[in-house]
């Protein structure tokens, strides 16, 4: 790459970072300032002055190409929750969606690419897989390729490795046999190394010997993760853990400039250099997405706190990617306006739908986003903000494709990932398993005594999973199920109505009286009794 390519294209992510920026001194500098521990915003302000002083280099537009997400659905309507003494949000819905589609890493948004799949088998050592075999993480490699809509897989390999640390991760005869390999097999525009990350300098080596655009796993799921973004907050997130790829980005293209002479030259007289300008700017980006983020968290916890003053249950199903989890809710629930897509990370936002036990009981059930072994643990970080209302369940549903080879496998690393997020040991113990696409075997039979067998799809085992719910979901808010007799002439009934859940009303009109169906808390029940006796 020629010295003046790099530079442009190095340079070119002022314009679009510098209104970011700018923005961000105008709304935000005192939060910003708070958040650096700077005695107040002047030094926000003339960073941001400084960096447009020095935006004079113009080129394309870095990282830019053709790709759009396959829906063009409209932005989320939330708002970031204002703060006391705040009059708007650091980004507003236009501002993320500039941000969302300007700023793609290099590379991972063309239309289309046709791609040679590596899988490194690591003989020993503490990357070895002793939970799955090299063909499995191959087969789950071209599920995400897969997934992406104008992406093929045009060939794969699985090559043994016992140096997986090193630059080039295999021994020098199998990297050989690797790079023939990818130069004989015609029409290739990418490589996917399937690894949780690529170190920069890696990336950087296997594209100058091979020529063509490598990717990682961390950028192939951000991708699709890029696909399936609908809401402010998913764009936020994905935005947020973009970052590192563009931090690699900027090390390979500076790296560049250094080899010609021109990665340490001072830019405008400002007194710093190309690539200290580069990581201030990532670094002022990251900033204001992660305050606007914690603005959406905030108002999540509001509407959280809502729930719980109407106190409705609240259930979160989880489990591995593509396991039926939407498909579940949408026949626990009867919720018409769900559509579940055999696709992997199809949901990415929390959405909450209600849904009736039998005892017409009202819950909220949870979709979330779905897990993934190596999931790399930057990608978790980005998103800890939506799992973060899993803690805040009454009970969990950890939903099995049962039907997978993986399936045990899949248990264990939804298992660890929980475990990670500290989860409490209430909902940990309560959590109920169960285990879906019953209906795409024969003959089905579980060791597993506790797991409830159902097939969302055809509506099997859903009644005795509903009683299990409503039966975990009574111990965990202390309330029970009673059958009351009131006297229709005294303030029971309405008393019940407003401190119970009233399911159903019997009324004797020749004794003046009702029994009452309540689902109702021991503390209530005890000021109950304790107001009209034991009746």
């Amino acid at each position: 790459m020629s010295f003046l390519t790099a530079l442009r294209r190095i340079s070119s992510w002022m314009p679009v970072l510098q209104r970011s920026c700018t923005r961000s001194c105008q709304v935000g500098a005192r939060a910003t300032c708070r958040l650096l521990h700077t005695p107040d915003h002047a030094h926000a302000v003339n960073t941001c002055q400084r960096q447009r002083g020095a935006t004079s280099l113009q080129t394309r537009a870095f990282g830019l190409s053709a790709f759009r997400p396959k829906s063009t659905d409209d932005l989320g309507s939330s708002n970031g929750f204002h703060e006391e003494g705040e009059d708007e949000d650091f980004l507003e819905d236009s501002e993320v969606e500039e941000l969302f589609q300007q700023q793609i890493p290099a590379g991972i948004g063309e239309e289309q690419h046709r791609v040679f799949i590596v899988h490194p088998d690591v003989k020993w050592g503490s990357r070895k897989q002793h939970l799955t075999t090299a063909e499995l993480m191959m087969a789950e490699a071209e599920g995400l390729v897969n997934t992406l809509e104008n992406w093929t897989v045009v060939d794969k390999m699985i090559l043994s490795t016992k140096t997986p640390e090193k630059k080039r991760i295999f021994g020098k005869g199998n990297f050989q046999t690797l790079t023939e390999r990818i130069r004989q097999t015609a029409g290739i525009t990418a490589v996917f190394v399937n690894v949780e990350r690529l170190t920069p300098l890696s990336e950087r080596d296997f594209e100058e010997v091979w020529g063509v655009k490598v990717f990682d796993r961390y950028s192939v799921v951000l991708h699709i993760f890029r696909c399936n973004a609908r809401t402010k907050e998913a764009k936020l997130q994905i935005s947020l853990a973009e970052i590192p790829l563009l931090r690699s980005r900027l090390k390979n293209e500076m790296a560049n400039l250094d080899q010609q002479g021109g990665g340490s030259r001072y830019i405008g007289g400002s007194g710093e250099t190309l690539y200290e300008i580069q990581q201030r700017l990532l670094k002022e980006r990251e900033i204001k997405i992660r305050l606007a983020l914690e603005r959406l968290r905030k108002k999540r916890h509001l509407l959280r706190s809502q729930r719980r003053h109407r106190e409705f249950p609240v259930v979160s199903v989880l489990g591995y990617t593509n396991c039926g989890k939407t498909t579940l809710i949408k026949a626990l629930t009867g919720d018409t306006g769900l559509q579940p897509r055999n696709q992997l990370f199809a949901t990415l936002d929390v959405t909450v739908h209600a849904g009736q036990l039998p005892s017409h009981m009202t819950v909220l059930y949870v979709d979330t986003i779905g897990f993934l072994s190596q999931l790399p643990h930057q990608l978790i970080d980005s998103f800890a903000a939506t799992l973060e209302d899993i803690k805040h369940s009454d009970l969990l549903i950890h939903v099995r494709d049962i039907s997978h080879p993986e399936t045990a496998s899949q248990k264990v690393n939804v298992l660890n990932v929980l475990k990670n997020l500290q989860m409490p040991d209430r909902l940990m113990n309560s959590m109920i398993e169960v285990h879906n696409k019953t209906d795409l075997l024969t003959n089905y039979e579980s060791a597993e005594l506790a797991a409830l067998p159902i097939s969302a799809l055809e509506g099997r085992g859903l009644e005795q999973l509903k009683e299990a719910v409503e039966e975990e979901i009574l111990k965990a808010t202390g309330k029970q199920i009673l059958d009351l007799k009131v006297n229709l002439s005294s303030p029971q009934l309405s008393w019940l109505y407003k401190e119970a859940t009233v399911q159903d009303v019997q009324v004797d009109a020749d004794e003046g009286s009702a029994v009452v169906k309540v689902i109702i808390s021991t503390a209530a029940h005890g000021r109950y009794k304790k107001l009209f006796g034991s009746r």
